[in-house]
C-alpha cells in the first residue's frame, strides 16, 4: 500500500502554504477547467494542494474524482516535476471532462510547468547549484 499512498510531504498541508502560494505564484499554468498556480520551494520535491469549489462541482463524487486524478497524477510524476508547491484549482467546465482526457490535461499541465519552472530555476543563483556554507568552519574551534 506504501507505493500507491499519496504521502504527507507531497500536500500543502497549511492555511499558509496555500497563501503563500496564491500571493507570490511564480508560475501560472492555463488548462481547459483548471489552472495551476506554482512556487518554488526549497525541499527538493513538489508538493500538491487543491482547490475544487461546490460552485464548479456541484456533486460530491466529481469533486472527488479530480482529486483523486489529481494526486495521482503528481504520485506518477513527482520524480519530473521541479520543486515547486503546487495549488490547483478547478474551474467552470472541469466536470465535463473525462478521466483520460483529465490525465492529459494534467500531463500536459506538468510539462509546461516543469518547462517554465526550469528556465526560472535555472537562471537563479541560489537554486543552481548548492549554496557552499561557511558555517561548517565557525563554532569548531580548534
Amino acid at each position: 500500500m506504501s507505493r500507491q499512498a499519496f504521502p504527507r510531504r507531497l500536500r500543502l498541508l497549511t492555511a499558509g502554504d496555500y497563501r503563500r502560494v496564491f500571493e507570490t505564484a511564480a508560475f501560472k499554468v492555463h488548462g481547459e477547467g483548471l489552472l495551476v498556480l506554482a512556487v518554488p520551494n526549497d525541499l527538493g520535491h513538489p508538493r500538491l494542494g487543491l482547490v475544487v469549489s461546490k460552485k464548479n462541482l456541484r456533486r460530491a463524487v466529481d469533486r472527488n474524482r479530480l482529486k483523486r486524478l489529481a494526486r495521482e497524477s503528481v504520485r506518477l510524476h513527482q520524480q519530473q516535476l521541479p520543486p515547486v508547491d503546487i495549488v490547483l484549482l478547478a474551474r467552470r467546465g472541469v466536470g465535463e471532462l473525462d478521466n483520460p482526457t483529465l490525465h492529459r490535461q494534467l500531463q500536459g499541465m506538468w510539462r509546461r510547468l516543469t518547462r517554465d519552472a526550469g528556465k526560472v530555476l535555472a537562471t537563479t543563483p541560489e537554486r543552481s547549484a548548492p549554496a557552499e556554507s561557511t558555517c561548517g568552519t565557525v563554532g569548531h574551534g580548534g
